[in-house]
């Protein structure tokens, strides 16, 4: 069943395992250069109404986010801020200091939500350790990870004092991770969807086009408004203002149940990231 009933607003959130409210939608600035670029990025998003800006240290554009934050005059709890631990800081010690200096970059008393950016192996539980550290001191609202599979997620819960509030994975219509999503769920994990739009690479499959045309919206549009229905947090990175308004006109309608699931049987298993259970980097 869709959640149109729910989501209808570009200010509407979900609300995390801890109570903290999260925007459906937000901005991704993946591979948005610092400085001018990403600083207009995230001026016209906050703009046009989005109240969520997704960066992460491999980024290399926190500083340009937070002069963006600071520009835009918003009061600081309008807009939900989320970084990234990056795999070479991991570890208790090194990601306290990795979190320090995206702080200090992003010019933030704190941060919404902080992730670990991969599972790295034999790291992610002392970061984890680190991340609830931050947490409980209050410098971050949320933790959770990014690109965890359920058995990374199952052995970094035998663990855990605090259960991940968000789980930011590769998800589109040809890798719809069934058993990902429902397992966060029953866990009370948010997923949350990167390259939703999959590079722009499933942009033209006639099922998706077919849908568009029905209601008079693009592809684009039509996928993202999926990712809501299927009640996945989204973060749809572009940095040209018209694309950035269109990728925020998702609002006005509803894909009926049996268009969700038309979408949904375009899963392939197709990934256009890396493979979380074998990466190098």
């Amino acid at each position: 069943m869709g959640v149109d009933c729910v989501i209808q607003h570009i200010s509407d959130t979900a609300t995390l395992n801890n109570g903290v409210k999260m925007p459906w939608l937000g901005l991704g600035v993946y591979k948005t250069p610092e400085g001018q670029e990403v600083r207009q990025a995230v001026t016209t998003a906050l703009a046009r109404g989005y109240r969520s800006i997704d960066t992460a240290a491999l980024y290399g554009n926190e500083r340009g986010v937070g002069e963006a934050l600071k520009i835009s005059e918003l009061p600081r709890e309008a807009v939900f801020v989320t970084t990234k631990v990056w795999n070479s800081e991991q570890g208790y010690e090194s990601t306290l200091k990795a979190f320090a200096a995206s702080q200090k970059r992003l010019g933030l008393d704190y941060v919404d939500l902080y992730l670990i950016h991969w599972p790295v192996k034999g790291k992610y539980k002392d970061t984890w350790r680190a991340l609830e550290k931050l947490y409980f001191d209050g410098w971050v609202r949320a933790i959770g990870v990014s690109n965890f599979q359920i058995h990374h997620l199952e052995d970094l819960l035998t663990d855990a004092v605090v259960v991940p509030a968000i789980n930011q994975v590769e998800y589109h219509p040809r890798l719809t991770q069934e058993n990902l999503l429902l397992y966060c769920k029953e866990h009370k994990i948010q997923m949350e969807a990167w390259s939703p739009l999959m590079r722009g690479q499933v942009l033209t499959h006639p099922v998706v086009v077919e849908i568009s045309r029905k209601y008079g919206k693009t592809p684009a549009q039509v996928i993202l408004r999926w990712d809501l229905e299927k009640q996945v947090v989204t973060i749809p990175k572009s940095v040209h203002p018209n694309r950035i308004d269109e990728n925020a006109n998702i609002f006005d309608f509803a894909l009926e149940p049996q268009e969700v699931a038309q979408i949904s049987s375009l899963n392939n298993n197709h990934r256009v990231g890396p493979d979380p259970d074998d990466f190098d980097f």
